[in-house]
């Protein structure tokens, strides 16, 4: 396996890279900086424009798969510029990829994987969506998710395995949404959202770097959820983050109309309701290390939690 990967460099690319070099799988990576440009063992970088649609046609060569996970941060305030940049950073890549893939005469490619999100899913306190959902959310989250796995089934016109990961709230300690909860924690200010009971689809890192290559290496197609069998409600969520930093939550929840005047229509974000099936990627045979957020949270903070690790995990009376 050789593997071609988009975005190589994020939070999620960075943990895919560091599992790829564990198991000494070749890496081919693009990047909009000819600066940013390394060559080294098992590692070679590529530039390419997705804006312009250049890419170097020579980062296909020898490549067996490819995962694409570029795309804008969402979590950056949604004024009409950034909603712009966030739904064509996302198709532009996909484009400029398939545009590329064109123009070989022959190549050695068979499976294709691309991030998703769940962000697909309609907000819904009640309901548990399986993969087979066909109902859209209406927000401009919902929306983008939509216009983005439609531009990925392009792919499948190459005759390759073409599968979509649709992704929860990825838990890591070097960033992401993980981080910016534990913020307020830290300083004696977090509480839970609005009224806590939102449902929270989230996955451990480590998982989610596991199952792009599960994907690739089982050859699997369709659509699953990279979640967690297990979600938890915003407030468990935010209890058991302030538990492992042996942080108390002194204040009363966060109102809604509160974090809609300070973020804007981002605020969103923080109160959808996701309850999110991990049922048909654990069907394929993937087994997850980290099934429950306490134990998930636990191995982010490990160096802190002595104290933590003797505390039984409960989350299924939570799971769905």
């Amino acid at each position: 396996m050789k593997i071609l990967i988009a975005g190589a460099t994020g939070l999620v690319g960075s943990e895919i890279v560091a599992l790829c070099q564990e198991r000494n799988i070749p890496v081919s990576y693009l990047t909009t900086s000819k600066q940013k440009i390394v060559s080294r063992e098992n590692y070679q970088g590529y530039y390419w424009n997705p804006n312009k649609g250049e890419i170097d046609l020579e980062c296909f060569n020898g490549v067996t798969s490819i995962i694409n996970l570029a795309g804008a941060n969402i979590a950056k305030r949604w004024t009409p510029l950034q909603k712009k940049r966030i739904l064509n950073s996302r198709i532009n890549a996909l484009r400029t990829l398939a545009n590329g893939f064109q123009k070989l005469e022959s190549h050695t490619i068979e499976g294709f994987v691309s991030a998703s999100a769940i962000g697909i899913y309609p907000d819904s306190i009640a309901h548990y969506y399986e993969e087979d959902e066909t109902e859209v959310d209406d927000s401009f989250l919902g929306k983008v998710v939509f216009a983005w796995e439609k531009e990925v089934d392009r792919f499948k016109q190459f005759n390759i395995n073409v599968a979509k990961l649709r992704i929860g709230l990825v838990m890591s300690g070097k960033g992401g949404v993980l981080t910016e909860m534990a913020k307020p924690i830290k300083y004696y200010v977090g509480a839970p959202m609005g009224s806590g009971e939102q449902w929270q689809s989230w996955i451990h890192i480590h998982d989610l770097a596991r199952m792009f290559l599960h994907v690739l290496e089982e050859n699997i197609t369709g659509v699953y959820n990279a979640v967690a069998p297990n979600p938890v409600t915003n407030v468990k969520l935010t209890r058991e983050i302030a538990k492992v930093l042996e942080k108390p939550l002194v204040l009363p929840n966060i109102p809604k109309l509160f974090m809609r005047i300070a973020l804007g229509e981002m605020a969103y974000l923080l109160f959808v309701s996701q309850r999110v099936s991990s049922k048909k990627i654990e069907e394929s045979g993937f087994v997850f290390d980290y099934q429950n957020i306490c134990s998930a949270l636990e191995g982010i903070y490990k160096e802190k939690t002595k104290q933590y690790k003797g505390d039984a995990c409960s989350d299924r009376e939570y799971a769905p």
